[in-house]
């Protein structure tokens, strides 16, 4: 299984400093996996202290990344 990254989530993660081992981590052990739209996941995990979410989708048993962003810790 390979790890894809698209485009569009290599420019996001340098716009918003999320290194690829960051990523990698994230979806290796994430904290929480929720089903999005179109058969797309969304996983989470704390990094130190930010919070970052990477939308992925499995296509032909690789994970192609859609997208990486770091949320907003709510009372944190």
């Amino acid at each position: 299984m390979a790890i894809i990254f698209s485009r569009h989530a290599r420019r996001q993660m340098r716009w918003r400093r999320v290194s690829e081992s960051e990523v990698l981590s994230l979806l290796d052990v994430p904290d929480r996996v929720e089903q999005g739209m179109n058969d797309r996941r969304n996983a989470y995990k704390l990094v130190g202290n930010r919070l970052l979410k990477a939308t992925y989708v499995e296509e032909k048993g690789d994970v192609v990344v859609i997208t990486v962003i770091e949320k907003q810790i709510v009372g944190g």
